[in-house]
């Protein structure tokens, strides 16, 4: 049976039989018993990670008794949902963002980055994506905005790539003017200050 685990730049849960670049969770099992969806929320906790989809040869039987597996299309599109990289399977990476997420000599403490992005990410009812209106022109690379509420584009460079759950697909000027920023505006920062998300290989090809 597919499962619901992709997760769009929106932060919506889809079945997509294209294979993800990463996979992550959201602090726990919100998965029924059939491995399906309810109507619940769908996260545990405030904790949502991106992590590799291969890490020390662990094997995992998806949405079983454990956590909720998701997958992204890439990092730039798991950043735009909300999750951090894990520090347990990508240490480094972890490590980098939380340096650059408090933009101070402290880093900032996984719980730390948890409370600020479940503000940012979520609106008032906790369930539905919450968007930052923003200037185009002002947004670093790997940022998700959307300009007519239906689909999403990430910032690369001069252009915005065009996301579908199997690649990007098209690549148009940036334009003037203003939007709506899916990614969370603590992320945004840390991607202003240098951290170098994974990007699918169909964003180079455009």
């Amino acid at each position: 049976m597919p499962l619901q685990n992709r997760v769009t730049p929106f932060g919506e849960l889809i079945v997509e039989p294209s294979r993800g670049g990463f996979f992550g969770n959201r602090g726990g099992r919100f998965h029924g018993d059939d491995r399906r969806l309810g109507a619940r929320r769908h996260y545990v906790s405030k904790a949502w990670i991106c992590c590799l989809l291969a890490f020390k040869g662990r094997q995992r039987d998806v949405w079983d008794q454990s956590y909720t597996e998701l997958f992204f299309l890439d990092e730039p599109t798991a950043l735009a949902s909300g999750h951090r990289p894990c520090f347990e399977c990508r240490r480094a990476a972890a490590v980098t963002f939380a340096e650059k997420f408090s933009g101070a000599a402290r880093r900032a403490t996984a719980a730390e980055m948890d409370l600020v992005l479940h503000r940012e990410r979520l609106a008032q009812d906790r369930r539905t994506k919450r968007m930052h209106p923003v200037s185009l022109g002002d947004l670093p690379d790997g940022v998700f905005v959307t300009l007519s509420g239906e689909d999403a584009f990430a910032v690369n460079g001069k252009r915005l790539l065009r996301w579908s759950p199997g690649g990007y697909t098209e690549a148009i000027a940036r334009p003037s003017g203003r939007a709506m920023m899916l990614t969370p505006p603590a992320i945004r920062d840390v991607l202003a200050r240098g951290y170098a998300p994974h990007w699918h290989p169909s964003a180079a090809s455009l």
